[in-house]
Protein backbone atom coordinates (compact mmCIF):
# COMPACT_ATOMS: atom_id res chain seq x y z
CA UNK A 1 0.00 0.00 0.00
CA UNK A 2 1.65 3.34 -0.96
CA UNK A 3 0.96 5.97 1.54
CA UNK A 4 0.37 9.73 0.72
CA UNK A 5 0.93 12.46 2.95
CA UNK A 6 0.28 16.02 2.52
CA UNK A 7 0.08 19.29 4.52
CA UNK A 8 -1.93 22.27 4.08
CA UNK A 9 -4.81 24.91 5.87
CA UNK A 10 -7.46 24.19 3.91
CA UNK A 11 -9.82 26.87 5.26
CA UNK A 12 -11.99 28.34 3.09
CA UNK A 13 -12.23 24.91 1.08
CA UNK A 14 -11.97 25.91 -2.60
CA UNK A 15 -11.56 24.14 -5.85
CA UNK A 16 -8.00 23.99 -5.70
CA UNK A 17 -7.66 22.05 -2.09
CA UNK A 18 -10.37 19.85 -3.57
CA UNK A 19 -8.25 19.33 -7.23
CA UNK A 20 -4.76 19.12 -5.27
CA UNK A 21 -6.38 16.84 -2.82
CA UNK A 22 -7.55 14.21 -5.36
CA UNK A 23 -4.51 14.29 -7.55
CA UNK A 24 -2.60 13.49 -4.29
CA UNK A 25 -4.87 10.65 -3.04
CA UNK A 26 -4.48 9.08 -6.99
CA UNK A 27 -0.72 8.92 -6.77
CA UNK A 28 -1.17 6.29 -3.78
CA UNK A 29 -3.85 4.09 -1.66
CA UNK A 30 -4.16 5.82 1.93
CA UNK A 31 -4.14 9.99 1.73
CA UNK A 32 -3.29 11.22 4.73
CA UNK A 33 -4.01 14.92 5.19
CA UNK A 34 -2.03 17.05 8.10
CA UNK A 35 -4.36 20.12 9.00
CA UNK A 36 -2.17 23.31 10.01
CA UNK A 37 -3.20 24.29 13.76
CA UNK A 38 -4.35 27.66 14.38
CA UNK A 39 -1.48 28.60 16.31
CA UNK A 40 0.54 27.43 13.65
CA UNK A 41 -1.28 29.40 10.90
CA UNK A 42 -1.17 32.66 13.21
CA UNK A 43 2.84 31.99 13.80
CA UNK A 44 3.40 31.81 9.42
CA UNK A 45 0.39 34.21 8.73
CA UNK A 46 -0.07 36.65 11.23
CA UNK A 47 -3.78 35.90 11.57
CA UNK A 48 -6.07 33.09 12.11
CA UNK A 49 -7.82 31.49 9.63
CA UNK A 50 -11.55 31.43 8.93
CA UNK A 51 -12.44 28.40 10.13
CA UNK A 52 -11.30 26.52 13.15
CA UNK A 53 -8.69 24.06 13.33
CA UNK A 54 -11.79 21.45 14.63
CA UNK A 55 -14.01 22.41 11.73
CA UNK A 56 -11.30 22.76 8.99
CA UNK A 57 -10.31 18.87 10.40
CA UNK A 58 -14.11 17.31 9.73
CA UNK A 59 -13.79 19.27 6.56
CA UNK A 60 -11.09 17.20 5.41
CA UNK A 61 -11.89 14.20 6.50
CA UNK A 62 -15.40 14.38 5.46
CA UNK A 63 -13.86 14.42 1.66
CA UNK A 64 -14.42 11.21 0.02
CA UNK A 65 -10.44 11.24 -0.98
CA UNK A 66 -9.28 11.56 1.84
CA UNK A 67 -8.40 8.19 4.43
CA UNK A 68 -7.07 9.88 7.39
CA UNK A 69 -6.50 13.73 9.38
CA UNK A 70 -3.81 14.97 11.75
CA UNK A 71 -3.46 18.17 13.23
CA UNK A 72 0.09 19.68 12.08
CA UNK A 73 1.49 21.37 15.15
CA UNK A 74 5.01 22.53 14.17
CA UNK A 75 6.59 23.18 10.25
CA UNK A 76 9.60 21.97 11.65
CA UNK A 77 8.12 18.39 12.15
CA UNK A 78 7.11 17.37 8.61
CA UNK A 79 9.95 14.70 9.30
CA UNK A 80 8.68 12.97 11.97
CA UNK A 81 5.24 13.47 10.29
CA UNK A 82 6.57 11.76 7.03
CA UNK A 83 7.64 8.77 9.87
CA UNK A 84 5.26 8.35 12.14
CA UNK A 85 2.56 7.63 9.14
CA UNK A 86 4.88 6.32 7.15
CA UNK A 87 4.28 7.98 4.10
CA UNK A 88 6.09 6.61 0.99
CA UNK A 89 5.31 10.45 -0.36
CA UNK A 90 5.09 13.77 0.17
CA UNK A 91 2.76 15.74 -2.08
CA UNK A 92 2.42 19.85 -1.73
CA UNK A 93 1.44 22.09 -4.28
CA UNK A 94 4.30 23.56 -6.93
CA UNK A 95 4.27 27.17 -5.09
CA UNK A 96 5.98 25.36 -2.38
CA UNK A 97 8.38 23.86 -5.07
CA UNK A 98 11.66 23.10 -3.39
CA UNK A 99 11.28 23.79 -0.16
CA UNK A 100 10.42 20.32 0.92
CA UNK A 101 13.35 18.19 -1.02
CA UNK A 102 15.01 17.72 2.33
CA UNK A 103 13.26 15.21 3.08
CA UNK A 104 13.48 12.82 -0.19
CA UNK A 105 15.84 10.60 1.97
CA UNK A 106 12.85 10.04 3.77
CA UNK A 107 10.14 9.35 0.96
CA UNK A 108 9.54 10.74 -2.27
CA UNK A 109 8.42 14.22 -2.59
CA UNK A 110 6.05 15.54 -5.23
CA UNK A 111 5.04 19.22 -5.85
CA UNK A 112 1.63 19.40 -7.96
CA UNK A 113 0.27 22.28 -10.28
CA UNK A 114 -1.55 24.27 -7.94
CA UNK A 115 -5.59 25.99 -10.07
CA UNK A 116 -4.37 29.13 -11.45
CA UNK A 117 -6.74 31.98 -10.30
CA UNK A 118 -7.83 31.18 -6.53
CA UNK A 119 -6.49 31.21 -3.03
CA UNK A 120 -8.13 31.51 0.21
CA UNK A 121 -5.75 34.49 0.61
CA UNK A 122 -7.89 36.03 -3.12
CA UNK A 123 -10.76 34.54 -1.43
CA UNK A 124 -10.64 36.15 1.82
CA UNK A 125 -9.62 39.58 -0.15
CA UNK A 126 -12.95 39.35 -2.93
CA UNK A 127 -15.21 38.52 0.58
CA UNK A 128 -13.76 41.68 1.93
CA UNK A 129 -14.11 43.77 -0.83
CA UNK A 130 -17.81 42.70 -0.81
CA UNK A 131 -18.73 43.55 2.80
Amino acid sequence: MKRIITFGTYDLLHIGHIRLLKRAAALGDHLIVGVSSDELNISKKDRAPVYSTADRVEIIKALECVDEVFVEESLEKKGEYIQRFKADALVMGNDWEGKFDEYKPLCEVVYLERTDGISTTQLIGDISERL
